[in-house]
């Protein structure tokens, strides 16, 4: 199974080049974040004629994610178990949620698109909130690893948290003045590692961005940011045969700020036949 993740930014601005990629790449399952639109307003025809089921879970114009699938979509939910909610001027457990998740079993993995929030600068409460909505992911993993330690677990999205300085190259963010580095971003990270995830793509792909600002020549300069990642529990990492970063993604006509990332999965054992092409 082929697994891909992309932050879209605006699914009926880019819904062309999304389902080109998808179709074009053999990509059997997409998460997708930043979809921008609600459920009745997504793009479902120009999928569903490529093949693809889709689940979406959006709000209004802002945030949104969405899983399109060519293998039979189970079990949808819009929210892991504990997550919390933000609204302007609205702290406590009873904040509304955002469209910041939507988890499926498909093909035996159990994924989830996810869009950790920006966090937007250290000192506003939309910062606490991602703090919080990060804890919240990682004690909604080791509960479910607990549970099942042979759980095929993949959590896919933009984190928004560049984990090592090796994944940060521009030079606008500045660690202990920006979010996306600073310190109790990366322990985050690093916390949901802990609670048994690896990041499946590192060892096959060490290196590339995955988001570059549309601002200041960063792409052309390659000032980008490593935020989008696929992170599998023991079970999914076993599988992985494959990585890649699509960095040309980011080129050509209305390109999003995100580029996809994508792993190959081997779920079914070394006597199945696969004759598509591994892709690192």
């Amino acid at each position: 199974m082929r697994l891909a993740t992309w932050n879209v930014n605006s699914i009926r601005a880019r819904v062309a080049r999304t389902v080109e990629f998808a179709v074009r790449e053999h990509v059997d399952v997409l998460a997708m974040q930043e979809i921008k639109c609600k459920p009745e307003q997504f793009p479902y025809a120009e999928f569903e004629a490529a093949g693809y089921e889709v689940v979406a879970h959006g709000l209004s114009q802002w945030n949104g994610v969405a899983i399109a699938s060519r293998v039979p979509i189970d079990d949808v939910e819009l929210a892991f178990p504990g997550m919390p909610g933000f609204s302007k001027d609205h702290q406590g457990p009873d904040a509304p949620q955002e469209a910041r998740a939507i988890g499926a079993t498909v093909g035996g993995v159990k994924v989830w698109s996810l869009y950790v929030p920006n966090g937007r600068s250290l000192e506003d409460p939309h910062y606490f909130y991602k703090l919080d909505w990060l804890s919240a992911l990682a004690q909604y993993t080791s509960d479910s690893l607990e549970q099942n330690p042979d759980l095929a677990l993949a959590l896919v999205g933009d984190f928004n948290i560049a984990p090592t300085d090796a994944d940060n190259g521009d030079p606008t963010v500045v660690a202990g003045f920006s979010t996306h580095v600073s310190a109790p971003e990366r322990a985050a990270f690093a916390a949901l590692e802990s609670a048994g995830l690896t990041d499946v793509v590192r060892p096959l792909v060490p290196s590339g961005y995955t988001y570059w600002d549309y601002k200041r020549l960063r792409f052309p300069r390659n000032e980008g940011m490593r935020i989008d990642f696929i992170l599998g529990s023991h079970a999914l990492a076993e599988s992985v045969t494959g990585a890649a970063i699509h960095r040309d993604e980011r080129k050509g006509e209305i390109p999003s700020d995100h580029v996809p990332v994508v792993v190959d999965l081997d779920l079914t054992g070394p006597d199945d036949d696969d004759d598509r092409p591994m892709i690192f």
